[in-house]
């Protein structure tokens, strides 16, 4: 009996070195700043003192419905429930996109046949039905294996930013954010990034949209702290050379000027929320969101209205020559993703 506890244990072993041994060798590891194809990209320039509209929306992969939980956040699960509740998720997803009828959409946690997701390639199906518009993907989750859970592990995972633009694109670059989880958990985290896309403006200056999404679960702050004075940085160096520049996505953060309490729960505070420093954000920088929507729930549990935590992580950062026109959350009820969108409508000095 020994003999055979002891050969369960090296066989378990070899098994967990091995598996970490391809984790290893396949890590995902990209450069720093990455030059991103931008397809179909539109001719019409954007104007100065003309309206035009933006949506964030993290998509949650078209698998965290309101059905869902997350074993990350205190649930037991990482997949969508099935094939068909996928499809559903992102053709729902899709038709609120094309009603909203903006001119720029940042969106997050968009899927490349991950198991997760069923393996639908939500980046080519929203590619073929959003008409008119440029298109420019950045991967920051590729993964081989994700183990855990345990009894339905998240599989395979390829994963990223999507920016789409009814407006010319000048250039479009991933840069990598700063910070990384130890390893070996780092090889089953994202590769956090942003995309920045440079639109020209009539008149010589550019219009940079960044469209992030942050940290969330790391112990104790170190890699948000890293991120945030990273973006900071890049937010203040171009509105110094007289760009314009809205920033935008999921911040994982309580965004300024929001309170959680202010939406019915009766959930605690769970670990991740953490308001935004008040240092962060620039002199004379605005924050453009809906303060009466919340854009994220906890995924403990299956949303139930009354009882998820909620709060407001989601919205737009813009230079001062940059002027809000109009806001709007969704209140989608966390149909078809753990996350509202929110949209805006601004204008350039």
């Amino acid at each position: 009996m020994w003999l055979m506890f002891l050969w369960g244990i090296g066989l378990t072993a070899g098994i967990v070195g091995l598996y970490l041994t391809w984790m290893t060798l396949t890590d995902f590891r990209p450069a720093q700043a990455i030059n991103l194809d931008i397809k179909n990209n539109p001719a019409s320039i954007l104007k100065r003192d003309v309206l035009f509209s933006v949506v964030t929306f993290n998509v949650g992969y078209c698998g965290m419905d309101a059905g869902e939980d997350f074993f990350m956040d205190g649930g037991a699960r990482s997949r969508c429930s099935s094939l068909e509740q996928t499809r559903t998720n992102l053709k729902n997803i899709t038709n609120f996109l094309a009603g909203a009828k903006a001119d720029l959409v940042m969106l997050q946690e968009v899927d490349v046949k991950s198991s997760r997701s069923f393996r639908v390639d939500e980046l080519d199906y929203l590619q073929k039905n959003l008409a008119g518009f440029g298109t420019i993907f950045a991967i920051n989750y590729k993964v081989p294996w994700v183990p855990v859970p345990l009894l339905r592990p998240m599989g395979a995972v390829k994963s990223g930013l999507l920016t789409f633009s009814r407006y010319r694109v000048r250039s479009a670059v991933r840069y990598s954010l700063p910070g990384k989880e130890a390893w070996p958990r780092q090889l089953a985290e994202l590769d956090r990034c942003c995309i920045e896309s440079r639109l020209p403006v009539e008149g010589g200056r550019e219009l940079v949209l960044l469209n992030s999404h942050l940290s969330a679960f790391d112990q104790g702050g170190r890699i948000r702290k890293l991120q945030l004075a990273y973006l900071k940085k890049r937010l203040l160096a171009e509105y110094e050379k007289g760009n314009y520049v809205i920033a935008g996505g999921d911040w994982n953060h309580g965004l300024p000027g929001t309170d959680p309490t202010n939406f019915p729960s009766t959930m605690a505070r769970p670990r991740w929320y953490v308001p935004l420093p008040e240092d962060f954000t620039p002199a004379g920088f605005v924050w453009a969101l809906d303060k009466t929507v919340p854009t994220v729930r906890s995924s403990a549990l299956a949303y139930q209205e009354g009882e998820n935590f909620l709060a407001i992580i989601d919205g737009f950062l813009v230079s001062p020559n940059v002027k809000i026109h109009k806001l709007a959350g969704h209140g989608l009820a966390f149909q078809h993703s753990d996350h509202n969108p929110v949209s805006a409508v601004f204008y350039l000095e």
